[in-house]
């Protein structure tokens, strides 16, 4: 099921006598492909709750429109509207077993889509299978560990065969091995069923791992659109190249054709080597493995240390004290100063 947003607005009263309404989502313009997974990416605050709240019929929009397929659906309700929605607590029932819970959706079904009771136990069944869960139907949710619980709201979400998937910050109740594992098996279950996907997140490995494309929001706005890859490797402004990235993106004031400006280097762009272009000084060397973390400083820099990634390999005999090195130029980004604008 293809997905259009047009012109996309959510306004919320401000609570202060007086005050200007809250912007929550502003002109979002976006087509979301049939059958693709797009993560929702941003930082608390930024909108993506609320737009996905929009898409599924829980807020109503101050202006815009909202299409499945080319069905306008902007004023329809939410029951109507043929989603699934995962919330972030998984919200099942505690006093009913997985089957129970699986089955719920089902039994409200009325007139023609009412299934007899063993369709609706068949189609429960399949689901659970479809998540891995098939085995513990007749447990109660306190029976059940985190991952398992949220692999009951997938399932639960998924038995009426939704038109749109809707995931709303799934992951964030999960230790970080835990996490990994039910992303993967989100993707999994996103593309052996092709439903249409939307996955809000705050965490950038999470949407950048399994997302078709992303969509990178702040205070309500749509910063950049694109596959995971391509935004990481081109963001349009500073926003975007800060947000995506762990270590994040390290920045310096410098000038560019005579301005000042922002250069931005990613922490991988660094190649140390002594007949390097560019001087760092280097404070601390972390090892993490496979790779090597090297802190350094300079007085050019905007924050308290730049974090420069290489291989472990090639940091045997690097050792505190002044280094060289060179950018690539792959990895490095300069901004405007004062729009943070990319400029090349």
């Amino acid at each position: 099921m293809k997905l259009v947003l047009k012109n996309l607005t959510k306004a919320f009263p401000n609570r202060k006598k007086g005050g200007e309404d809250v912007i929550a989502v502003n002109n979002f313009d976006f087509e979301i492909p049939d059958g693709k997974l797009i993560g929702l990416l941003g930082p608390s605050g930024c909108g993506k709750s609320t737009t996905l709240n929009l898409i599924s019929g829980l807020e109503a929009p101050t202006s815009g429109q909202i299409f499945f397929g080319d069905e306008d659906v902007t004023n329809v309700p939410p029951e109507n509207r043929g989603i699934g929605l995962v919330f972030q607590n998984y919200a099942l029932y505690p006093h009913l077993t997985v089957m129970q819970n699986i089955l719920f959706p089902l039994q409200n079904l009325k007139g023609d889509a009412k299934l007899s009771k063993e369709e609706m136990n068949a189609k429960a069944i399949e689901v659970a299978k479809l998540v891995q869960i098939d085995e513990l139907l007749d447990r109660k949710p306190s029976e059940l560990s985190g991952g398992q619980q949220q692999r009951v709201a997938i399932a639960r979400a998924l038995v009426k065969k939704p038109k749109v998937l809707l995931l709303d910050e799934p992951l964030s109740n999960l230790d970080a091995r835990l996490r990994i594992q039910t992303r993967e098996e989100i993707r999994r279950i996103q593309k052996e069923t092709g439903i249409t996907t939307i996955f809000v997140t705050h965490d950038q490995d999470e949407a950048m791992s399994i997302s078709d494309l992303i969509v990178v929001m702040k205070n309500g706005i749509v910063q950049q659109i694109g596959k995971p890859q391509e935004v990481y490797d081109n963001p349009k402004n500073l926003f975007v190249a800060q947000f995506l990235g762990v270590p994040p993106i390290n920045l310096f004031k410098s000038s560019f054709k005579g301005k000042e400006a922002y250069v931005a280097i990613r922490p991988e762009g660094f190649e140390i080597t002594p007949n390097g272009k560019y001087d760092l000084n280097l404070d601390v060397v972390e090892v993490m493995g496979r790779d090597t973390s090297l802190v350094c400083s300079h007085n050019s820099c905007v924050g308290k240390n730049i974090r420069c990634i290489i291989p472990a390999e090639k940091a045997a005999g690097i050792n505190p004290g002044p280094i060289k090195f060179n950018a690539n130029p792959a990895k490095r980004f300069v901004f405007d100063l004062e729009t943070e604008e990319r400029i090349c």
